[in-house]
């Protein structure tokens, strides 16, 4: 936790860095810094700590620009080419498993934060142990976040690029910790395709940064691997579908390839116009971002805190018999959902049923045409092959089998996973309903906090998981350990059964399009029964959350009563104080 103090020395010296004109950030500090010592008042810590920490942004004139996009986009490999050093990790899977702010700073090095509030200096090497989704799943090390800090001019002004878990792969694990994170970004650097071009998924995220924030940069990246049609074609229908979506214009999209600029190599293409973008965000909204953060900031802020002092003085004025009461109506409310929700198990279970019936038919039906196409390929493709020492004819057709396997399960993938996701959004719809309509009924009650609870729960919210398909290559199939085998592909040419080889290399391609398409099927089936786990934990989280706010309410008015009348008198006139002060924060433009 940064303490009063050291913010106080860090308005100071960012009041020599920046003009006169930055006086609106450094007073909107001081707010935030008020604020939190009054969440501290309402012992609401999580609320005064994030106003610390925002405080100390907007003194520095840090602003946030979150890199979006889809999993292999070359999201991190474009941050480490814009600030000029390999920082954040790369990788073919997905890497992200924490927020990772990338910021100025004289001397290149690395820090977590952890989920006690605790600052950890680590090296560079590092920080893969911490961020990346294959050495931290799930962050299981509990890591908060991570800061590294680069000596590049780009960022020398206050601009922070941030790679986020879910942004960057586009809410698939880790969901609670990128939705939180949303409130916090400033601006978003979006990062798609040419092939494909920007996807559903993708979309919905992008539409939900877009409501929080104006500035969108949008950068088609990999474009060395893409032809100028297919990019003008990309950058096109992106721009189109955003505006539709958006309700407003969008700028030009930038074509670039962050692998090339990384290795010095291949023409520029936009690289210099994004950086000039970057610079002109930095030049002519970087002041307005920072505030703009800092007055979402108090509002947010401000809400939470006189959420609780409502609370708190309801608690206060009403007889402890009717607030225990109340807390037993929402339990029973809550009891309600949860046995709606093992109803809906119930019919849950049906729809699996159907679903599943219905992949195992499109399973059929692509099974039957990809044979026919694979086993055309082979026989065309195997005349090409050079003949050769028998061991090595046999590995060359067997990966000719692998190739032209991989070539037909790998594209089917994607409208298995889309239509996965329609049925999973259908039958998760149910879920949604009966949870919000249950959040209606507990604010229903009179519990402040709930008025903005009713949609917590978004019914246009797809997987809750990341596939965990890889294809299966059966190398001990294709190249077998075996040295009888060997022995025998050393003589079966010279006995001419080399067409025995090339029956294996067939027999061998059918299973490799049967195994693996029967797993992207399982593959989508459950990442359709597990996202519809993840809901109904976050429905019952939600629900519960609900009763515990009361619960610490009542628990602080009953501590005050038995004190006596002139204790409760103190605590309210104490939120009466505090609510005024609350209030006039928010109410400073």
């Amino acid at each position: 936790m940064i303490s009063e103090p050291g913010i106080r020395e860090m308005e100071e010296s960012a009041q020599g860095r920046f003009s006169t004109s930055a006086s609106a950030q450094l007073d909107g500090a001081s707010r935030l810094l008020k604020l939190a010592d009054l969440a501290e008042e309402l012992e609401a810590e999580p609320a005064a700590e994030e106003a610390r920490e925002l405080a100390a942004r907007v003194s520095e004139g840090r602003f946030y620009v979150a890199c979006v996009g889809q999993f292999k986009r070359g999201k991190s490999t474009l941050l480490n080419a814009l600030v000029g050093h390999e920082v954040v990790p790369t990788g073919f899977v997905p890497v992200t498993a924490v927020p990772t702010v990338i910021r100025f700073g004289e001397a290149l090095r690395a820090r977590i934060r952890m989920r006690d509030g605790s600052w950890r200096d680590i090296t560079m090497p590092e920080l893969k142990d911490y961020v990346t989704e294959e050495l931290n799943p799930e962050n299981k090390k509990r890591v908060d976040g991570a800061e590294v800090f680069v000596p590049s001019p780009l960022l020398s002004s206050g601009m922070c690029f941030v790679d986020t878990p879910g942004l960057g792969s586009v809410f698939t694990g880790n969901t609670a910790t990128t939705q939180a994170f949303i409130p916090h970004i400033d601006a978003a650097l979006v990062v798609v395709g040419a092939d494909p071009p920007i996807a559903g998924e993708e979309l919905t995220l992008v539409e939900t940064v877009g409501k929080q924030v104006q500035d969108l940069i949008l950068v088609i990246n990999k474009a060395d691997r893409t032809s100028d049609p297919e990019r003008a074609a990309a950058a096109k229908f992106t721009r189109d579908i955003l505006e539709k979506r958006l309700q407003r214009p969008m700028g030009e999209v930038f074509e670039v390839s962050a692998a090339e600029r990384m290795e010095n190599r291949g023409p520029l293409r936009d690289w210099e116009k994004l950086l000039a973008d970057l610079q002109h965000l930095v030049d002519d909204s970087g002041r307005n971002l920072v505030r703009a953060a800092c007055a979402r900031g108090l509002q947010r802020l401000s809400e939470q805190l006189l959420a609780i002092i409502s609370e708190d003085r309801d608690a206060l004025l009403r007889p402890v018999e009717e607030s225990e009461h109340r807390i037993e109506l929402m339990k029973k409310t809550i009891g309600e959902a949860e046995r709606s929700m093992r109803e809906l198990n119930y019919l849950f279970m049906a729809e699996q049923h159907r679903i599943s019936d219905l992949f195992g038919d499109r399973h059929k039906q692509f099974f039957g045409s990809a044979w026919a196409e694979s086993e055309t390929d082979f026989n065309r493709d195997l005349a090409a092959l050079p003949l050769g020492f028998g061991p090595h004819y046999r590995q060359r057709v067997m990966h000719l089998a692998q190739e032209i396997a991989s070539r037909r399960i790998l594209p089917w993938l994607k409208p298995e996973q889309e239509e996965g996701e329609r049925q999973y959004r259908a039958v998760a719809t149910r879920f949604v309903e009966m949870g919000n309509d249950f959040l209606k009924q507990l604010a229903g009650a009179g519990l402040s906090e709930l008025t903005r609870m009713p949609h917590a729960l978004d019914p246009e919210k797809g997987f809750r998981v990341r596939s965990s398909f890889v294809f299966e290559k059966f190398i001990g199939t294709a190249e077998p350990p075996s040295p009888l085998r060997w022995l025998a592909d050393v003589f079966l040419p010279i006995l001419g059964g080399r067409k025995m080889i090339t029956n294996d290399a067939r027999e061998f391609l059918h299973h490799l399009l049967e195994t693996n398409s029967a797993r992207v099927q399982n593959d989508v089936l459950n990442r359709i029964q597990e996202s519809r786990d993840r809901l109904e934990v976050e429905i019952r989280k939600l629900l519960h959350e609900v009763s515990r706010i009361a619960e610490q309410a009542l628990d602080r008015a009953r501590s005050i009563k038995e004190e006596g009348a002139p204790a409760v008198q103190s605590a309210l006139e104490r939120l009466g104080r505090l609510e005024q002060e609350v209030s006039a924060l928010a109410a400073i433009q």
